[in-house]
């Protein structure tokens, strides 16, 4: 096997791989005398089939069966002799050849590139500090409440929080549109469920009113032929409903599980589940800062193989959850474009983080990992039964490893880095508008 090396562009290689025709011939030659004694043909004994014949009939079959497995073997060869680090599966191309020549054919793939981290001391990264205050506590539990409320008709004008019932019929420019009507729809005033504008133009008015409002969609409205445009709804307002809120009584604690009906237990444990979510969200932000610090702080070129793996993974997660809400037979691919930048982003953190855990010789915390199960465990009913199937289940245990190593690389980086703390309320943590 002779092997010739060429960069062509960035990370990209082209392997160009001879071999010998002797061995290429003494694979076929081989495989032609194996079909000669099994296979039958008409006119011949079994296991009497001249080998001509047996070419003549399957040679171009059995030439490019050859040719596969000596490219897939001569490859992995070639990239072990030239220590290259393939990132994705290579694009392999075969010379045309008469017997009696080397067989030669092209691989082209990327490399992995050579990763050069910075000094982490240089980083700048901003944690957030953030407590549960009681005031949290008690608008939980107002929350709460809201759930399982009442709601009783008034003949009042509409206000924020209540429920109104109304018949709509949407048109633009006098024409109506698609999705733009219904009848008896409800919704709570306030929630922002709707368009900016809808919602605000029915508080104020009563049951039995109807008026016509002006709204406008906005520009990323999901139905194309809707963005931006002005839309009048004409409105009848058919039930205004206030909300009625529970009693925080013995009868309603029960509800949540506390069977006692003791309040205060109630409020340790929503302060407890409160605790835990508010860690999660914590400790992933200051994650989300670290490695956004470390992409922006090291130039690291990126295979463009890996990237379009990541925009499949993306866009095949966004894809399941669209097919939740509707039909996903009926959805169409959506474009790479929309992941590509997230994508790139992954692959450098990928590669970044892996150095920074190569460099420093950083080794699996067997604690972290069992900590890491304990704290999944802890949302279900029975913890014990959970940290059992993890620690029977090998690719679960290994998932959860790389999780805590990726973790120990994180707070690795926070020990060098330049910390800022930040303070902000459980509401601006927990409730932060997405980006």
């Amino acid at each position: 096997m002779q092997v010739s090396v060429e960069s062509t562009q960035g990370l990209e290689r082209v392997l160009t791989i001879t071999v010998d025709a002797a061995a290429f011939d003494k694979e076929y030659d081989g495989r032609i005398r194996h079909l000669s004694k099994t296979q039958r043909v008409d006119g011949f004994r079994p296991g009497k089939v001249p080998a001509s014949v047996i070419a003549k009939r399957f040679g171009a079959a059995v030439e490019q069966e050859v040719g596969g497995e000596l490219m897939q073997r001569n490859f992995y060869d070639a990239i072990v002799a030239e220590k290259l680090n393939p990132a994705g599966s290579p694009a392999v191309a075969p010379k045309e050849r008469k017997k009696g020549e080397d067989f030669v054919f092209t691989a082209t793939f990327e490399v992995y590139p050579e990763v050069t981290l910075n000094e982490l001391d240089a980083l700048e990264v901003e944690t957030v500090a953030t407590e549960v205050e009681d005031a949290d506590l008690d608008k939980m539990l107002v929350t709460l409440q809201k759930q399982h409320a009442e709601w009783n008709a008034v003949e009042r004008e509409s206000q924020n929080d209540d429920q109104v019932t109304v018949d709509f019929e949407g048109s633009i420019d006098g024409e109506l549109f698609e999705g733009g009507k219904a009848e008896g729809f409800q919704i709570v005033l306030g929630s922002n469920r709707m368009i900016p504008g809808f919602e605000s133009g029915i508080v104020g008015q009563k049951a039995g009113s109807e008026f016509t409002i002006d709204v406008t969609f906005p520009e990323e409205y999901h139905a194309e032929q809707l963005k931006g445009k002005v839309a009048q709804f004409k409105i009848n307002l058919t039930k205004v409903e206030e909300q009625i809120l529970p009693e925080l009584t013995e009868e309603f604690v029960k509800k949540f599980g506390v069977e006692s009906g003791d309040l205060e237990l109630l409020k340790a444990d929503v302060k407890k589940n409160m605790q835990r979510e508010l860690e999660q969200v914590l400790k992933n932000t200051a994650k989300d800062n670290v490695l956004t610090a470390l992409v922006e702080g090291n130039e690291v070129e990126v295979p463009k193989a890996l990237v379009d793996g990541e925009v499949n993974v993306l866009r095949k997660q966004a894809m399941e959850r669209y097919g939740k809400e509707m039909d996903q037979s009926n959805l169409p691919e959506l474009p790479a474009e929309l992941f590509t930048e997230q994508a790139e982003k992954r692959v450098k953190v990928g590669l970044l983080l892996g150095e920074v855990i190569k460099v420093n010789e950083l080794k699996v915390d067997e604690a972290k990992v069992t900590a890491l199960i304990e704290t999944a465990a802890s949302a279900y009913e029975n913890p014990a039964e959970v940290v059992e199937y993890y620690k029977n289940n090998k690719e679960l245990m290994q998932n959860m490893e790389n999780v805590a190593l990726e973790e120990q690389a994180v707070d690795f980086i926070i020990e060098k880095a330049k910390v800022t703390e930040v303070k902000k309320s459980f509401d601006e943590v927990m409730n932060k508008p997405a980006a």
